[in-house]
């Protein structure tokens, strides 16, 4: 991925914001709409980019679109097209969810504020520890049109550059991507990293996974959505509780959920001697500084939004 200067360029289909370096302030609030961040502390954020949760949720309307089209051609007349598309649409995704929850969770992704410094971890061991000040940011949305109107699809990619000089070309360049939608929803995810290494820890969310030490089950996640629907009904709420109703029954929240936790409760850990020294705490007088180009950049992008979040609060008041 390469860097660019931060800003929007729109194409016909496709809108790409340029979010870093250098990594100013977006405008959006952070928000962790993934579940992204694993990890968090005065000293680094573990950023994971596994979402077993996400894939079931996309493939849970399909499987309930095939079987109500089982029953209403009757089980018994099934024919031939239907197993392929079952399989095509189903079979194969149901295949790789398995193998999936078989393997191992990804390591995450380690940002150190007190050192600005990144550790992108490997499989086989190896690890880079990146300048955060280098890292780079893109947003990227792309429409596409159909019979039924028109679609969006975008994410948000988060790139790192090797250290050594002398790698390979295969081997000089790594990335996260999250399926976050692009556009102000990436900007918001983006926040979350940004925010913590540039505002600190108290500005984003809390990790989901960190701490727990209970999982429910998958009808304890069932019936946490449906009493969460049916106390918003009670508020009067409606839109709310059809929202809790339609995540439960047509999008498969409570197996997602499930899924997710068996998974990440606890999230995996950098386990390596290095990483583990690195990732110590430091005396405030030791902690890295932001560069004076970085600062400038800050500061300069703080005046720009200041009119706009000036305008923002009078609504309100």
């Amino acid at each position: 991925m390469t860097s660019a200067k931060p800003g929007s360029r729109k194409g016909l289909f496709s809108l790409e914001d340029y979010l870093a370096p250098p990594a100013v302030p977006t405008g959006q609030t952070p928000k962790d709409v993934l579940n992204t961040i694993w990890r968090k502390n005065e000293v680094f954020l573990d950023i994971g980019s596994y979402s077993i949760g996400s894939f079931v949720m996309v493939l849970w309307p399909v499987v309930l679109i095939f079987l109500w089209m089982a029953w209403d051609m009757g089980f018994e007349s099934l024919n031939v097209a239907f197993w392929y598309g079952f399989m095509c649409f189903c079979g194969f995704p149901i295949l790789m969810l398995i193998y999936i929850l078989r393997c191992p969770v990804p390591l995450p992704v380690r940002f150190n504020r007190q050192r600005r410094e990144v550790c992108v971890p490997f499989d086989d061991g190896r690890y880079w520890i990146v300048p955060w000040e280098q890292v780079t940011a893109q947003a990227v949305a792309m429409d596409s049109v159909g019979r039924h109107g028109k679609t969006t699809q975008g994410l948000l990619v988060v790139g790192f550059r090797n250290p050594d000089p002398d790698a390979p070309e295969k081997e000089r360049d790594f990335s996260l991507g999250f399926s976050c939608g692009g556009g102000e929803t990436a900007m918001c995810l983006w926040e979350c990293i940004r925010s913590y290494m540039e505002v600190g820890p108290d500005s984003v969310p809390k990790c989901n996974f960190e701490g727990e030490n209970t999982e429910k089950s998958f009808l304890g996640w069932t019936f946490t959505l449906l009493f969460d629907a049916l106390k918003s009904a009670a508020k009067g709420d409606l839109k709310d509780a059809l929202k809790h109703v339609v995540f439960t029954v047509f999008l498969g929240a409570p197996l997602g959920f499930y899924l997710q936790e068996r998974k990440l409760v606890p999230p995996p850990d950098l386990t390596d001697a290095g990483i583990k020294e690195w990732s110590k705490p430091l005396p405030p007088e030791e902690w890295a500084q932001r560069s004076a180009e970085l600062e400038t950049a800050i500061a300069m992008r703080e005046a720009e939004l200041a009119p706009q979040q000036h305008s923002q609060s009078s609504r309100f008041t």
